[in-house]
């Protein structure tokens, strides 16, 4: 085990506590009178160095303070001026402004791509007899407010869709399944203002349960889009 200790000022310590006994006892303990004064004026530069450390950390310290107080009141009345400028050239519609300021125009905003396909629907009967629809949709980020049209054709008339509603999340409840239904097409398409994605078509096939009850049998992907909106 080490009799010096490792942490520096800890070191530092320590030889200055044993400046005096290894002076007052230096023949006995085997040095001489110059080595124990050598070690004192090594500790006495130690110990000032160390003081003069901790004073430039303390003026580093306040000087990154001040220099980040100072940033932040500089980024505060930049985007102050920032904003002047952008207002004044869309109020006078002249992209000559950002040339005169000598900063980049906003960049055009890219439309955003179409809302995707909805895909693996889930069917499930609550206890009133309305069928519960959820599905999932690769939608692009950034494209909020798209709705999900929802049709349905019952049986085999897969030519006669009737409009159910929108929904603002991808589920629906549909309250209005026909009593005895065996067969029921869905076809939903998300849509926002400024683009619709593809239909997608979803076959719904019910059986009789143990107990006479309507279960669903089968959902099944369908194989003609619904073409008109």
């Amino acid at each position: 085990m080490s009799v010096v200790p490792k942490k520096p000022i800890d070191k530092v310590q320590f030889y200055e506590d044993h400046i005096a006994p290894f002076t007052t006892n230096a023949t006995a303990i085997g040095i001489v009178t110059a080595d124990a004064t050598d070690l004192d004026a090594k500790a006495t530069a130690a110990r000032a160095a160390y003081d003069a450390q901790q004073v430039a950390r303390q003026a580093a310290k306040t000087a990154t303070e001040s220099f980040y107080n100072a940033l932040s009141a500089l980024s505060i009345t930049g985007a102050a001026v920032l904003k002047k400028i952008r207002a004044k050239a869309e109020l006078t519609a002249n992209p000559n402004v950002y040339t005169l300021a000598q900063i980049p125009a906003p960049a055009t905003p890219s439309a955003r791509p179409a809302p995707g396909k909805p895909t693996d629907l889930k069917v499930e009967l609550d206890g009133n007899g309305a069928l519960l629809l959820s599905w999932k949709c690769p939608n692009p980020s950034g494209a909020p407010g798209t709705i999900y049209q929802i049709y349905r054709a019952i049986g085999a008339e897969v030519e006669s869709f009737a409009y159910l509603g929108g929904a603002g999340s991808r589920k629906f409840t549909d309250s209005t399944v026909p009593a005895g239904a065996t067969r029921l097409t869905y076809q939903i398409q998300a849509a926002r203002s400024t683009a619709v994605g593809p239909w997608a078509t979803f076959v719904v096939s019910f059986g009789t349960g143990a107990g006479g009850g309507m279960t669903v049998a089968s959902v099944t992907v369908g194989a003609a889009p619904k073409l008109a909106a």
